[in-house]
């Protein structure tokens, strides 16, 4: 009887652990959990050179409110050829996905990336303004 009590407990630890194992947490197409918070913005923004050194000549300006990112970037420095770094609240995600090198060339039309929420419901479009510092 000692024998089986031991193999039913066994089992039990097992069957609990293996339920306690069990990933029930939701996860978006990335793979990133998703979460209940509802923040949407960008806090910093960097801008980058093929060198990974800034080409900004001052903070970046972020207006939450407009959602719209200001940044001066030196006199000369390769429009063609930016890593954009974007620092968002906790949980976000940034859609589309920065791969690498981004074109900023084309100053007449900014750049637009999407800030998703950590619960993947609210969605806000920032525009990337990019100016060039005078000589």
């Amino acid at each position: 009887m000692k024998k089986y009590i031991k193999a039913f407990a066994g089992a039990a630890i097992l069957v609990i652990a293996l339920a306690a194992c069990k990933n029930n947490f939701p996860v978006d197409e990335d793979g990133l959990l998703i979460t209940t918070r509802q923040e949407c913005y960008v806090s910093n923004f960097e801008l980058l050179g093929t060198d990974y050194v800034t080409v900004r000549t001052k903070a970046a300006v972020i207006d939450t409110t407009a959602q719209t990112i200001n940044v001066e970037v030196l006199y000369g420095t390769d429009l063609k050829n930016l890593y954009p770094q974007f620092t968002l609240v906790t949980d976000a995600k940034l859609d589309p996905k920065i791969t690498g090198k981004v074109d900023f060339s084309d100053l007449a039309n900014p750049k637009v990336w999407t800030v998703v929420s950590g619960n993947r419901q609210i969605r806000k479009a920032y525009k990337v303004i990019v100016s060039v510092q005078k000589k």
